[in-house]
């Protein structure tokens, strides 16, 4: 039987009707032209009503650790141009800018901010990004940084994990045991691209056990069939495991860590960006494929509401040591340029808020015909109205690290 929680008060029923109204009050505003090809959800307006379990995540109680964390709204960016030349990455530098921008969020030194955050019997996930690999993705140096972190403060090695949601793509962005001993590499699924290994020997998906059934994310109506993008069911399966209307977290999630540390890439998807939020919104869960046109970024403040993330994302880092300004989420080496900067928060929205604003400053700079609807940043005020985090600039403060 699948663990369900009893629907909220109607008097914060933050559901699917407030999302819809928030983004129909502003849609008026819409203007300027997308360059390259629109991603799924961008042709439409704004996403039609899907009913989903949003609020039976929030009739979960939050505990110390919920997000926003102990400084929400507060964003530090580190840059230092020695930390990037060319290709290469300079993992000194990489660990200093760290350091200055955990003591910077914080306002203690490392040891008293690993106590804010950690304890020594923690069972950590670093969830990294290898989108990209190996030009915009999460650069091994920066988990070599926050692991060695733990480590220092009595975290055992094998109580870290670095993971994905596909094994593969770890392997291919340098995330490998020969380079990182003794810390756990994870992908949630195993993802043959041709389909030949992927069934076991009763025609189940072979990573099924991977999955936790009674933890998931409903969206009615929306059934993982025929999806666009996708040349038929039988692939759609290959690399999302289930289909219906359930999207289902991963067991490494929702059994096993007991604090997740985000490192997110600096890149964008379309007029949108795929950092914090999106980095763990479409990765924690299967059968997301379907998510994109009906839902857009909705999905990346709803699936980071549920308690399994919610409560246990204790820090978030994206690396933007190299960025990408079009193109994304993958890599495009036409719009690559080195950033040297790392930006912190315990809030994935006001950090997003922050690098979204300086991403599409970026893209006009560059020449971008820059589509500023307000559905790209919508998610991120919906997710402020539950709140689960600070999107509104003139509450958001960037501080230099």
């Amino acid at each position: 039987m699948r663990r369900t929680y009893s629907s909220m008060d109607r008097a914060f029923d933050l559901n699917r009707r407030e999302f819809a109204k928030a983004i129909g009050c502003t849609a008026a505003v819409a203007g300027g032209l997308v360059l390259g090809v629109p991603t799924f959800g961008e042709e439409k307006d704004t996403p039609p009503e899907v009913e989903t379990n949003i609020a039976d995540f929030m009739k979960v109680p939050k505990t110390a650790h919920s997000l926003p964390g102990p400084f929400p709204g507060r964003v530090v960016k580190v840059t230092d141009p020695r930390s990037l030349a060319g290709d290469a990455v300079d993992a000194k530098i990489v660990r200093e800018m760290l350091e200055r921008g955990v003591r910077t969020l914080t306002g203690a030194s490392m040891s008293r901010s690993f106590a804010i955050f950690f304890t020594r019997d923690d069972v950590v996930g670093l969830k990294v990004n290898p989108v990209g690999a190996p030009l915009i993705n999460t650069k091994p140096e920066l988990a070599e940084a926050v692991i060695r972190w733990l480590v220092e403060n009595k975290v055992p090695r094998n109580n870290i994990v670095i993971w994905d949601r596909f094994d593969y793509m770890l392997k291919d962005a340098g995330f490998t045991r020969d380079r990182f001993p003794g810390v756990r590499i994870e992908g949630l699924q195993t993802m043959d691209e041709e389909g030949n290994r992927w069934r076991d020997e009763t025609g189940n998906h072979v990573s099924a056990a991977n999955f936790d059934t009674d933890a998931y994310y409903f969206a009615k109506g929306i059934v993982g069939k025929s999806v666009r993008g996708y040349k038929d069911d039988e692939f759609y399966l290959n690399q999302h495991v289930f289909a219906g209307e359930y999207s289902f977290f991963g067991k490494l999630v929702t059994t096993r860590l007991t604090k997740i540390v985000n490192l997110a890439a600096y890149k964008n998807t379309g007029n949108g960006i795929s950092m914090a939020t999106k980095n763990l919104g479409f990765a924690a869960v299967c059968n997301t494929g379907r998510l994109h046109a009906p839902l857009f970024f909705r999905v990346c403040t709803e699936v980071l509401a549920a308690p399994w993330v919610r409560d246990k994302l204790v820090l978030n880092v994206t690396d933007g040591l190299r960025a990408q300004y079009d193109g994304g989420p993958d890599k495009d080496e036409k719009f690559l340029y080195p950033n040297h900067s790392l930006y912190l928060a315990t809030d994935p929205f006001a950090l997003d808020m922050a690098c979204h604003r300086e991403l599409v400053a970026k893209r006009k700079a560059m020449g971008i015909a820059v589509n500023e609807h307000p559905k790209f940043t919508e998610y991120l005020h919906y997710a402020e109205k539950l709140g689960l985090g600070v999107a509104d600039p003139s509450r958001i403060t960037v501080v230099q690290g």
